[in-house]
């Protein structure tokens, strides 16, 4: 079987994203762009995939630290396409198959397209094949393919160096080629920066293939906006768009409900069952997992959670690294913050906000209360207003609460401290030592009565 490398130009930093940030780690649809091209590239069965870097090397490097088959050569002096392909050939000295080269800031890019490529690319016998978009309304600043009657590509010219009559042609390069391996490393050394910038331009490989009479052939992408480069924040919103529109569909034709898709913002890695419905402005992120027959209301954000069938996420919550398990319901407007595990059938209700709790089946708390570092076991009523006092200014203490307790209205818990079970604390009560099972837990100044009071003290005319 003929082996596949790939090649994917990252060097560059991006000046027009005016960022602190290299271009290519920008995030579209929640990771860094050139996660896509090296996913693409890696399903296309392209092993190994070098990385060309430059600016920021070693943050685009650690974004691959995982990934054994990504090899990372550097590029010192950003000086043309041709360059830096020249910098990876001592990496591929001993490759001998067909090398794919890949741009880092083409996101849209499917790993279907590149597939194609190479079945073409083969079939025809060819040594060079450059990835096209065939007719394209605004090609401005693209490179334009030049062809004969025949269909070789004679030529690329960048926009720069094109006269008025090839700036008229409609194809344009897409900076995506295929190549057999002995013809690109006996060549890439011999590219000329003699051209209006200066730059050694790999698009130069189509001359010297016509000049040594070998095949040189063009395959046009069945979609233009795959080949769409990212240089600014406003291509990269448009190339944003176009990932979650894709996400989104694959989304509803696997059975999810979405109200309104255009306005609802869920990364690439998130998973969601059949018979969810999401409504309107709504961002899941984080590689979310949402179960089955879950309701996800308008206006919510949830972050690296699990969210267990039949749960319903009302209208304008927050979820961040949350676990629930099935028929759970929160909200609306709550706040469930890291470590915050709820079991079946649990409900919490408006304004209410828990962190690193554990709330057992079947409990709940329904409104106006803060829940943090507690462990709350099953059957248990929360009441309005409730507070778990969980630090004490230098640290953090636990709450623990029983099955079956009853905790009325405006409860301070002044951690640590333990609700037993089948207990009732009553409205108003701070509790700060042990309450013991199946025990009533009043602590509040006995209501006093002053009759007249008002009568005697009205203010003067």
């Amino acid at each position: 079987m003929n082996k596949i490398a790939a090649i994917i130009l990252a060097a560059g930093k991006g000046t027009r994203m005016k960022s602190k940030l290299v271009k290519v780690l920008h995030p579209a649809a929640g990771r860094p762009m050139i996660s896509w091209p090296v996913d693409a590239a890696r399903t296309a069965g392209a092993a190994p995939i070098i990385l060309v870097v430059g600016h920021q090397a070693d943050a685009v490097k650690n974004s691959f630290k995982n990934d054994s088959d990504i090899i990372c050569a550097m590029q010192e002096e950003q000086l043309g396409t041709g360059h830096a392909v020249s910098c990876a050939s001592d990496v591929l000295r001993d490759f001998n198959g067909t090398v794919m080269i890949l741009c880092g800031d083409t996101p849209l890019l499917r790993a279907s397209t590149l597939v194609d490529l190479i079945e073409f690319h083969r079939s025809h016998k060819s040594s060079v094949t450059v990835l096209t978009a065939a007719i394209m309304n605004d090609p401005y600043g693209y490179g334009r393919v030049i062809r004969d009657g025949s269909g070789q590509v004679l030529r690329i010219v960048e926009q720069k160096d094109a006269t008025l009559e090839e700036l008229a042609v409609q194809e344009i390069n897409s900076g995506i080629y295929c190549m057999e391996s002995e013809f690109l490393f006996s060549n890439i050394n011999s590219i000329s920066s003699n051209n209006a910038q200066g730059e050694f331009y790999l698009t130069d490989l189509i001359s010297m293939a016509n000049q040594q009479g070998v095949n040189c052939l063009a395959k046009s992408a069945d979609d233009a906006d795959e080949i769409m480069g990212v240089n600014d924040r406003a291509q990269l919103a448009e190339a944003g768009r176009i990932l979650r529109q894709r996400i989104n569909r694959n989304l509803m034709f696997s059975g999810v409900s979405m109200v309104d898709p255009e306005n609802t913002y869920i990364d690439y890695d998130v998973t969601v069952g059949s018979d969810t419905t999401i409504y309107p402005n709504c961002r899941i992120i984080g590689g979310t997992a949402i179960g089955s027959d879950c309701i996800i209301e308008t206006g919510s954000t949830i972050n690296k959670s699990r969210i267990g069938s039949g749960c319903h996420i009302k209208a304008n919550c927050t979820l961040d690294n949350a676990e629930l398990h099935e028929e759970v319901t929160v909200g609306p407007m709550a706040h469930l913050r890291p470590g915050s595990i709820l079991h079946s059938h649990v409900k919490i209700g408006n304004f209410v906000e828990t962190k690193k709790t554990v709330m057992g089946e079947g409990s709940k708390a329904s409104h106006l209360s803060y829940l943090g570092d507690a462990e709350i076991g099953q059957e248990v009523n929360i009441g309005c207003g409730t507070i778990t006092c969980n630090y004490d200014g230098v640290n953090k203490f636990k709450t623990i609460i029983g099955d079956g307790a009853f905790i009325g209205s405006d409860v301070q818990l002044v951690a640590p401290v333990t609700v037993g079970a089948n207990s009732l604390v009553a409205a108003g009560t701070t509790v700060t030592a042990e309450v013991p099972e199946n025990s009533l837990a009043i602590a509040r100044v006995r209501q006093r009565n002053i009759l007249g009071y008002r009568l005697r003290n009205q203010p003067e005319d």
